[in-house]
């Protein structure tokens, strides 16, 4: 393992500091996560120290999420075994997670054995993520790992009436849930802009496009300050009182959260690099604005995790995915705009990163942080963050700023 490179201020603004932060964040998981019993990884490392603490519980989201991140250290030329760990998650994503008998992936597995059989569009979505980031550098069984499983997102999942997804199902397709949500769309929206850009075809890009159009307007434009609603219901109306007693659950928490009012706005983004269609820009701008208006904590640094209705914090810890965001969609604005307000929140949310939330003896990404400056401890739960987040917004963060660079 070694020691991430200091990151913060306009330092940050060059490719190569940003590539040698994704091999920091890689060479944290890589070879520690490696599972030599059961094959594929193990995403339940230690955050401060990088032990093992469970080396059996294995979530499709996890898996998939490594094979991402591998195919990135590809991608950039990092360190040479990024292409076998990236084949290594591949292979047990589409062996173990997959249930041949229901053609569907499973949401948990202990070691090779089924945990959870449940179908969830969130881990289908990954599932496709995976395969398109791993068909991008050739891997081997990557492009029917694709086909495979758009056809399940299309056959069991899709809603033509809507146009939008499912979100849950049980293990036999039988019972669909009547919960519908904004997570799951958004990173089908992101696995399909993923799959266009790894395959050229359009099918994807539209598919994009259909799921995109969730968040063109405010859910309520009279109020809620141009926000994006989190849970429907399953005619696609909002659902103001789901798990409204949970407001710190993992995939579901009740209230707006500016996390994912960023991921969308660089979702946004990159659609506006394939397609000229203006609203693109605009509502990314608007999302990215009212998700630092209202997200950020001007004190002390760090978006909250959730707010309510009004506007005001509700849940107060400070992840670090949503920090990941905004770099990740102020580098691709900051490129698009003249307005430098992009760059300085982008500087402004590296430099929080490097205080609260990189490990710099190890080089990864702590989960988060309280508002009291504790560090979340993501146990019990199954892991399904191995520095996804992080590498994946550095990476569109490099890239943008290497083809700006380009047209010099």
């Amino acid at each position: 393992m070694t020691s991430s490179p200091a990151v913060g201020s306009s330092v940050v603004r060059h490719p190569w500091v940003l590539r040698q932060h994704v091999r920091s964040v890689l060479e944290f998981y890589y070879p520690n996560a490696l599972d030599d019993v059961y094959g594929g990884f193990v995403a339940q490392l230690d955050e401060e120290d990088g032990h093992l603490y469970d080396g059996r519980t294995k979530h499709v989201v996890a898996t998939a999420r490594f094979v991402v991140t591998h195919c990135i250290g590809v991608r950039i030329e990092g360190p040479h075994w990024c292409r076998s760990a990236a084949e290594r998650g591949l292979h047990f994503l589409l062996d173990y997670h997959w249930d041949d008998d229901a053609n569907g992936f499973d949401w948990i597995t202990a070691g090779t054995d089924p945990e959870d059989r449940t179908r969830y569009c969130y881990g289908h979505a990954f599932a496709l993520l995976a395969c398109a980031h791993a068909a991008s550098i050739g891997i081997e069984r990557a492009q029917k790992g694709l086909e495979r499983t758009q056809r399940v997102i299309r056959d069991r999942f899709w809603e033509a009436e809507h146009g939008l997804p499912i979100a849950e199902t049980s293990s036999d397709w039988s019972a669909v849930d009547p919960y519908r949500g904004l997570n799951a769309t958004m990173h089908l929206c992101e696995a399909s802009i993923a799959a266009y850009e790894a395959t050229g075809e359009s099918r994807f890009l539209e598919q994009a496009v259909a799921l995109a159009e969730l968040v063109r307007t405010p859910t309520n434009p009279a109020s809620d300050h141009g926000f994006v609603w989190e849970h429907y219901t399953a005619d696609w109306e909002p659902d103001w009182a789901y798990n409204r007693n949970d407001p710190e659950h993992t995939f579901r928490p009740w209230g707006y959260q500016p996390g994912h009012q960023l991921e969308w706005a660089k979702l946004l983004c990159l659609l506006d690099d394939h397609r000229d269609e203006a609203w693109f820009l605009e509502r990314a701008t608007e999302l990215f604005d009212a998700a630092v208006e209202y997200g950020w904590d001007d004190d002390s640094g760090g978006f909250y995790y959730t707010l309510d209705r009004d506007g005001e914090p509700l849940v107060t810890d400070r992840y670090g995915w949503p920090i990941a965001e905004a770099i990740g969609a102020g580098a691709l604005l900051a490129t698009r705009t003249t307005s430098p307000r992009y760059w300085e929140l982008y500087d402004e949310c590296w430099q929080y990163a490097r205080e609260n939330l990189i490990n710099h003896r190890y080089g990864n990404w702590r989960t988060g942080v309280t508002s009291e400056g504790d560090s979340i401890d993501p146990r019990p739960r199954p892991a399904v963050e191995p520095g996804y987040h992080p590498i994946g917004n550095t990476f569109e963060a490099m890239r943008k700023l290497e083809r700006t660079t380009e047209r010099r």
